[in-house]
C-alpha cells in the first residue's frame, strides 16, 4: 500500500525540475498521485475500509490544493504536469 523506496527516487528524479528537487509542486503532486492511485486500488478489494477511505478523501484535497496553486502561479507548467499524469479526461 505504501510506496517503495525505489518507486520514490523514480519519481522524484523524474518530476523534479533541478537536480535534488524534492519539493517543488510537480514532485509532491506526483507522489500524491501515486498514493492515491494505491489507495484506489487497496479499497476496490476492501470496500469497507473507511479509515483509509477517508485518508485517500485527506489525500485527494491536498493534491488539489497544490494543483491550484501551481495553476495560480504557473499555468504552464500546470499543463504540462497534469498532462503528464493523466489526471485530467
Amino acid at each position: 500500500m505504501s510506496i517503495t523506496a525505489e518507486r520514490r527516487t523514480a519519481l522524484i528524479s523524474d518530476y523534479a525540475t533541478v537536480q535534488g528537487d524534492t519539493g517543488s509542486p510537480e514532485v509532491q503532486v506526483a507522489l500524491l498521485t501515486e498514493r492515491i492511485s494505491n489507495l484506489t486500488e487497496h479499497l476496490k478489494t476492501h470496500a469497507k475500509d473507511f479509515h483509509s477511505r477517508r485518508g485517500l478523501l485527506m489525500l485527494v484535497g491536498r493534491r488539489r490544493r497544490l494543483l491550484d496553486y501551481l495553476r495560480k502561479k504557473d499555468h504552464s507548467r500546470y499543463e504540462a504536469l497534469i498532462g503528464r499524469l493523466n489526471l485530467r479526461r
